[in-house]
C-alpha cells in the first residue's frame, strides 16, 4: 500500500533516505493523511500543506532533545505520523485516540501543548532562555502559519527574541490562509514577498554595493546613510523581521525537499534568532482540499473520491445566526458585524457578501475587535462581534475595561459554547459563563433552540449595554424558525417547560434538552419534576428561582459550563443572600480541562448524560424512592 511509509517508525529512519524516498514518504503520508481525516474529520488542509516542510524538519533536527512547536498545532499530524502514532492515525480525535493537537502527555516529541494561535515564539524564546541558563545546546524551532501572524502576541514575542538575540529558529508556513482568508496589511507585506522578484535580492549583496560608495564630506556620507536605507526598505526581503532582529531567510519554496533540507541545514548552524520563510499550498496532494481550502481546513468525515460530507437536514445554530444577522442588517443600516479571522466558521460569510461596507474580519486578533467594537459603538452604531467562546476568552480585559465600563451597545455572539467534542481541552467552550456573569452591565443568554436564538438577538438590539448570547457547537434542535420575526425574549424572564410535583430542574442552553429527557427518566420512576428554562444567566429570574425554592424541596441545575462560577454558582449565591435552604444539586463541568471525543461520550464520560443525572438526583434524594439501600446503591453516582 505505501512505498516507503511502513519503513519509517521514528525520525532517525527518515535520516536514512535520500531526497528521491523523501519524495516518496511524502507521498504516503498524504495518502494516510487523506484516509485518516476521511474517516474521523480533522484538520486535513493545514497538514496536507507540511508535508514536505515537516519531513525536512525531522530529517535535520532530532527530537525529542531539539525542540519544535507547532503553533496552533492543527498541522502536526504529518509530525505525529513521522514520531510513532502512524498506527494511531484512525483514533484521531476519537475519546481515547490521538489528540488533534500536540500534547506532551501523549509523546516526547511533543514539547508543548498547543491550540491557540500565534503562541508558538513566546513558548520558543521561553524554551531558548531556558537551554542558555541551563548551559544546553539543542535548537529550538517555532512553526506558525502567515495567519497567526495577524495576532499581535507573535510581534510581542518577536521583539523581545531580537533583543535577547538568543539561537532560535521561526519558520514561517506562508500559505496565504489561516482558516478563512488571511486580512490586513502584514498579509499584503507578506504577498509583495512571494510576488515581487526584485526581493530575491540578498541584504548582503545590497549593503556590500553601498559600503563602497566614498563618504567624501560630512553631507554626502549623511546621503549615502539615507541611500542605503532607502535602497534596503525598497529591496531587502524580510526588512521588517530584519529590524526586529531577525536573520531573514526566503521565501523558499515549502514542497521542494532539497532546498528545505539545505536551508534547514544551514540554520542549524547559524547564530542569534533567524526567520526563514516558506511558501506551502495549504490542501496539497488532495484536489478538493486544494480546490477548498477553507472547508477542508477542518472538517468532519467525508467521501474521499468526491470530497463531499454527510448531508445533514437540520441547520447549525452558527447558520442560523448567520442567516438572520445578515437579514436583520438589512433593516438596520446601523448593524455592523466583527470577527477574528473566521468568517466562515461564525456563519459570517452571507453578511459579508451583502454588507461588505460593514462587516469587519479584523484577522486573529481579539482583542482588537472587541476594543474596535466598543469604539463602533461609541460611535452609535450596533457592533456585533461573533467570536468562538474558547477564543473569547483571549480578550477578556477589553470586554471588562472598553466595553463593560463604558456600558457600551456590543452583542457578543458567542459561538461554540459548551463542549466542542473532538477538537478538546483547548477549545470546549465551557468557562464564558463563569468569566462573563461577574463583569457589571453584562446581560448573558443562551437559547435552547433556533427559535430562542432568533428572538433572544431581537432583545439584545434594544438592549442599552453590553450583551453576550451564547450557542453550540452543530445542529439545533429542528425546531421550524423564522429568521425575520420580530419577537424577542422578555427581559430577565425565564420560560416554564413543564409542571411537577416532586423537584424543579433549571436548565439553561443545552443543558434544557438533556433536561427534557431527565424529566422523561423521572417519570418512570413516578417522580414528576417541573423544568424551567432559564433563558438568561444575568440576570437570574430571581422571582421564579425563590418561588422554586420555596415550593420544591429539591432544585437541579444543568449547564454546560464549568461547575465553578457558572449558572448553578449563581443560583447557590441568589439562595444563600436570601438565606432560604434549600438543596440544590448543580450539574456542569467539573473542575478540569476535558479531553477530545464525540459529544455524547463527553456527556457520559462527565456523567451529564441523561442517564447519569437521573441517577445522580435518585441517589442524592433516597427518599423520593421507598426502595430499600441496596437498591439505592446499584445507582452507583455519588
Amino acid at each position: 500500500m505505501y512505498k516507503i511509509l511502513d519503513k519509517v517508525n521514528t525520525p532517525s529512519d527518515i535520516k536514512k533516505l535520500n531526497i528521491t524516498q523523501m519524495n516518496l514518504l511524502a507521498d504516503d503520508i498524504r495518502q494516510l493523511l487523506v484516509k485518516s481525516v476521511s474517516e474521523c474529520g480533522g484538520h486535513l488542509a493545514p497538514n496536507l500543506g507540511v508535508v514536505e516542510l515537516t519531513i525536512a524538519l525531522h530529517y535535520v533536527f532530532n527530537t525529542p532533545e531539539d525542540k519544535i512547536i507547532w503553533d496552533v498545532g492543527h498541522q502536526s499530524y504529518v509530525h505525529k505520523i513521522l514520531t510513532g502514532r502512524k498506527e494511531k492515525m484512525s483514533s484521531l480525535r476519537q475519546y481515547g485516540g490521538l489528540s488533534g493537537f500536540p500534547k506532551f502527555e501523549e509523546s516526547i516529541h511533543d514539547c508543548f501543548n498547543t491550540g491557540h494561535s500565534s503562541t508558538s515564539v513566546s513558548a520558543a524564546v521561553g524554551m531558548a532562555l531556558a537551554r542558555d541558563i541551563q548551559r544546553k545546546k539543542h535548537s529550538i524551532i517555532a512553526v506558525l502559519g502567515d495567519g497567526a501572524f495577524t495576532g499581535g502576541m507573535v510581534y510581542e514575542a518577536l521583539n523581545h527574541a531580537g533583543h535577547e538575540a538568543k539561537d532560535l529558529i521561526v519558520i514561517l508556513n506562508d500559505n496565504e490562509m489561516s482558516i478563512s482568508k488571511n486580512v490586513g496589511a502584514m498579509s499584503g507585506y507578506l504577498n509583495r514577498l512571494r510576488t515581487d522578484p526584485s526581493y530575491a535580492r540578498t541584504k548582503e549583496e545590497i549593503e556590500s554595493v553601498l559600503n563602497r560608495i566614498p563618504a567624501i564630506g560630512q553631507n554626502i556620507a549623511k546621503a549615502a546613510g539615507r541611500f542605503k536605507d532607502t535602497v534596503k526598505y525598497l529591496m531587502v526581503p524580510g526588512v521588517l523581521f530584519e529590524e526586529l532582529g531577525f536573520s531573514y531567510i526566503g521565501p523558499i519554496n515549502g514542497h521542494n525537499l532539497d532546498e528545505l533540507c539545505n536551508v534547514f541545514l544551514n540554520a542549524k548552524k547559524m547564530k542569534g534568532p533567524i526567520l526563514i520563510h516558506a511558501m506551502t499550498q495549504k490542501g496539497k496532494g488532495y484536489g478538493p482540499a486544494l480546490k477548498n481550502p477553507d472547508i477542508f481546513h477542518g472538517v468532519g468525515p467525508f467521501d474521499i473520491q468526491t470530497g463531499s460530507q454527510v448531508n445533514k437536514s437540520i441547520k447549525t445554530y452558527t447558520e442560523v445566526f448567520g442567516e438572520y444577522i445578515a437579514n436583520k442588517a438589512d433593516h438596520n443600516k446601523d448593524i455592523v458585524a466583527i470577527t477574528a479571522a473566521m468568517t466562515s466558521g461564525t456563519g459570517l460569510k452571507e453578511f459579508a457578501q451583502k454588507h461588505p461596507e460593514r462587516f469587519f474580519d479584523v484577522g486573529i486578533c481579539e482583542q482588537h475587535a472587541v476594543t474596535m467594537a466598543a469604539g463602533l459603538a461609541r460611535s452609535g452604531l450596533k457592533p456585533v462581534v461573533s467570536i468562538y467562546s474558547t477564543f473569547l476568552q483571549r480578550s477578556y480585559d477589553q470586554i471588562m475595561h472598553d466595553v463593560a465600563l463604558q456600558n457600551l451597545p456590543v452583542i457578543f455572539a458567542i459561538d461554540r459554547a459548551g463542549l466542542v467534542g473532538e477538537d478538546g481541552a483547548t477549545h470546549h467552550g465551557v468557562f464564558d459563563l463563569s468569566y462573563l456573569t461577574h463583569i457589571p452591565n453584562m446581560t448573558i443568554m443562551a437559547p435552547s433552540n433556533e427559535n430562542e436564538l432568533v428572538k433572544m438577538f431581537n432583545s439584545a438590539f434594544e438592549l442599552d449595554g453590553p450583551v453576550a448570547i451564547r450557542y453550540p457547537r452543530g445542529a439545533g434542535e429542528g425546531v421550524d424558525f423564522e429568521p425575520t420575526t420580530n419577537e424577542a425574549v422578555e427581559f430577565g424572564k425565564s420560560k416554564t417547560i413543564s409542571q411537577g410535583k416532586d423537584l424543579a430542574i433549571i436548565a439553561v442552553g443545552r443543558g434544557v434538552n438533556l433536561g427534557k429527557e431527565v424529566c422523561r427518566l423521572l417519570k418512570e420512576k413516578n417522580i414528576k419534576a417541573e423544568l424551567v428554562d432559564a433563558r438568561f444567566v444575568k440576570p437570574l429570574d430571581e422571582e421564579k428561582i425563590l418561588q422554586l425554592a420555596i415550593e420544591y424541596p429539591h432544585i437541579v441545575t444543568i449547564e454546560e459550563n464549568s461547575i465553578i462560577g457558572g449558572f448553578g454558582s449563581r443560583v447557590l449565591d441568589l439562595l444563600a443572600r436570601e438565606k432560604i435552604n434549600s438543596d440544590v444539586l448543580t450539574i456542569g463541568v467539573p473542575d478540569d480541562f476535558t479531553e477530545h471525543g464525540n459529544l455524547k461520550v463527553l456527556l457520559q464520560y462527565l456523567n451529564m448524560d441523561p442517564e447519569s443525572i437521573t441517577e445522580k438526583i435518585l441517589y442524592r434524594w433516597n427518599k423520593l424512592l421507598k426502595n430499600d439501600a441496596w437498591e439505592l446503591l446499584k445507582f452507583g453516582k455519588n
